[in-house]
């Protein structure tokens, strides 16, 4: 997965590179396709704000925290992507199950060698 973090109006310190960083890790866990993240993070006087951006085959989800701590901001935007690819994941599970049971029947099939068959 490509990631991709930028900051307007502020300086990004390490600390909070590392903590969006490994939000974005964690989206792995609930669906394992992403292409790539783009989060921005912006300040306005007293509001942080994250907005999250995943592409996804055909797709792309974008989800957006605004608090007045940035890690918050960050948690959320996070939190709302988990969100949708959840709903993505399920769609494309029930989009076709028949191809992806032929799938998995292909996959589980004990393979033969060629040597093996009787003509």
């Amino acid at each position: 997965m490509l990631k991709k973090i930028s900051a307007r109006h502020f300086d990004l310190t390490d600390e909070m590179k590392s903590a969006a960083e490994s939000e974005m890790e964690g989206l792995t866990r609930y669906f394992e396709n992403i292409i790539s993240a783009e989060m921005v993070l912006d300040t306005e006087r007293h509001r942080r704000k994250a907005e999250l951006k995943v592409k996804v085959y055909n797709n792309v989800l974008t989800g957006t925290g605004d608090t007045n701590d940035m890690y918050s901001s960050i948690a959320m935007a996070v939190d709302k992507v988990k969100g949708q690819l959840k709903k993505y994941k399920g769609k494309l599970k029930h989009k076709n199950p028949e191809q992806i049971t032929e799938t998995k029947d292909a996959l589980t099939r004990p393979t033969t060698d060629v040597d093996d068959v009787d003509v």
